[in-house]
């Protein structure tokens, strides 16, 4: 027997109750070939459990913070498929394939898919977001608006190949947009943490630019590669690792302690598992989705008759044919103007001194007067 048979893996053996176990040396014949064959099987099995794994590892760091803090961590949109780990007994013959094909899983309705997916990313997309804008408020609104976009438009949401990834870019995108200052309720800004440690790293990543505060959490604190941290950025792969550095950069050298991107990781999950944050329920987002669908409906509908509205009275007032303007007026040559009442003469002045000499009333008015 050579050394890498004797360093291969033992199967298990299976021993029926009321039976005795065999002897030392009854699995090296057939059930050594047994074994052998039985391997593929046992390195499918790791493989699928080291896929489990770094799909456990890719969850974001608020779900490991919540988990510290107690809580149970929110379920997945579907039970993770896991393969046991020990191989089974070994056979003599080879077991016929089961010709009975494997029980369908029951469909699940839209509402009740968009509530699995709430349920999965909401809590954790929560803290994120405060991270990203330093207001609690705002995460929470911005979580919201989020899964609203996605269940107005959730059949491409639901065919999407990372639904959890549509529904994170769309509230990164809300909670970073720069028309927030000018809204009332956040001219003022929010009590800070009260931790010292957990305020000081904040007003670290509240100073680092909008891009550059993204890409660290989605690479440090979900647990994106740098790949997918860039396609989710829209940026290229250089210049996502940039601005990772910038960022990194920034915060060792106010907070030397976090230079090991192991140490910012576990901070960052604790800074946002520090706050009380707490989504809205999924029945009260997707109601809020849709009459705000239908508020914006009867808007454009309302615009819509008002156009036209507007233009058919433009319609019925306009004249149907031209009409030339008038013309401005313009001075006629040749012909005298109209001359006004001058100064009286000689003779005027005294015929009218005559006049008011004489009587008003008498005979005499009636007769000629002799010359």
């Amino acid at each position: 027997m050579t050394d890498t048979q004797e360093a291969a893996p033992r199967p298990p053996v299976t021993v029926r109750p009321g039976a005795e176990p065999p002897p030392p040396g009854a699995h090296r014949g057939p059930a050594r070939a047994d074994a052998h064959a039985s391997a593929p099987t046992h390195a499918d099995t790791s493989a699928s459990a080291s896929a489990d794994a770094d799909t456990v590892d890719r969850l974001d760091a608020d779900a490991v913070a919540s988990a510290d803090a107690g809580t149970e961590p929110t379920p997945p949109l579907a039970p993770p498929t896991s393969t046991p780990l020990a191989s089974p007994p070994p056979t003599s013959a080879p077991q016929p394939a089961l010709s009975e094909p494997p029980p369908a899983r029951p469909s699940l309705t839209p509402a009740q898919a968009f509530d699995a997916l709430y349920a999965f990313c909401a809590p954790a997309l929560v803290r994120q977001a405060y991270l990203l804008c330093g207001r609690r408020a705002l995460a929470r609104e911005s979580v919201e608006r989020a899964f609203q976009t996605a269940w107005q438009r959730w059949p491409e949401v639901a065919v999407d190949r990372d639904p959890a990834g549509w529904v994170r870019a769309t509230a990164y995108e809300y909670a970073l947009s720069p028309w927030h200052r000018f809204r009332p309720r956040y001219r003022h800004p929010e009590p800070p943490p009260a931790d010292a440690s957990d305020r000081a790293l904040l007003d670290v990543l509240l100073a680092l630019p909008a891009p550059c505060r993204r890409t660290l959490l989605l690479y440090d604190g979900v647990g994106l590669d740098l790949p997918e941290t860039a396609a989710e950025t829209e940026a290229s792969t250089p210049a996502t690792a940039n601005r990772l550095l910038r960022a990194r950069e920034s915060i060792a050298a106010r907070l030397p302690e976090l230079a090991d991107p192991a140490a910012l990781h576990r901070r960052l999950a604790e800074v946002a598992s520090a706050q009380r944050l707490r989504a809205a329920g999924p029945p009260a987002v997707r109601t809020g989705s849709e009459q705000r669908a239908r508020f914006w409906t009867r808007a454009a509908i309302a615009f819509t008759v008002t156009i036209i509205g507007a233009t058919a009275l433009t319609l019925r007032t306009a004249p149907t044919r031209y009409e030339p303007p008038v013309p401005p007026g313009a001075t006629v040559r040749g012909v005298p103007p109209r001359a006004a009442p001058g100064p009286l003469s000689g003779a005027e002045l005294r015929l009218r001194a005559k006049l008011r000499s004489t009587t008003g009333h008498g005979p005499q008015r009636m007769l000629p007067e002799p010359r």
